[in-house]
């Protein structure tokens, strides 16, 4: 893969400049061109060497990340545990580029891992991009969980009201009807109503149930 055409890589690597400027950890080897040049063509393509940075003991955290993000990008099913790891990472800046490498890395085990921290009402703050995975992956997974936190969501002075959002979003797009029911009851949510009432409208007329 041609990393300096990939605008997700290169965004990821301006946002981590600063920590690979800062020169904590010892720079891997197979990175060196990378930090020196800062093009993120100098990445190296061979994925031995990048499952090297990605497992070695002592590597810096941003290592880990681009590691994981190429192997993930690449469809290299090695970087599945790192990239989780990342998408329950308190930088939700890391947990969107981890969410990008896991859509694109094919894993089965992805929408399981992503409806398990979505649901996670311990981490409720942290639920954001798994709920937003989760729509994208359109796994069986994917409609139970989101009802599921969708309906954690709908106190009116819930503070992780982004999540509910981004659960309704998902759902409209998803197109299920069995999200009918939870779509309905956050109609009055004063921050969730009017997207609710747009994914209402993505799931078509209700469908008459089957005489016996």
């Amino acid at each position: 893969m041609e990393y300096a055409e990939d605008p997700e890589f290169c965004s990821m690597i301006d946002r981590l400049r600063d920590e690979i400027g800062n020169g904590t950890g010892e720079v891997p080897s197979a990175f060196g061109r990378l930090v020196e040049t800062g093009d993120p063509g100098e990445l190296p393509a061979d994925p031995e060497e990048l499952h090297r940075v990605l497992t070695a003991p002592g590597q810096p955290l941003w290592a880990r990340e681009v590691a994981a993000y190429a192997l993930g990008v690449a469809g290299d099913p090695r970087a599945f545990e790192a990239l989780v790891l990342f998408l329950n990472h308190r930088d939700p800046e890391r947990c969107v580029t981890a969410a990008h490498a896991l859509a694109r890395l094919g894993d089965p085990r992805t929408a399981r891992a992503a409806a398990a921290l979505a649901t996670n009402e311990l981490r409720a703050a942290y639920a954001l991009l798994p709920v937003r995975l989760l729509a994208e992956l359109r796994a069986p997974e994917s409609v139970p969980a989101l009802i599921a936190v969708l309906e954690r969501r709908l106190p009116a002075d819930d503070p992780h009201w982004r999540v509910g959002l981004a659960c309704v979003e998902g759902l409209g797009t998803l197109g299920d009807t069995r999200a009918r029911p939870a779509l309905e009851s956050a109609l009055p949510h004063p921050r969730l109503g009017a997207a609710a009432a747009r994914s209402l409208g993505l799931l078509g007329p209700e469908r008459a149930p089957d005489r016996p």
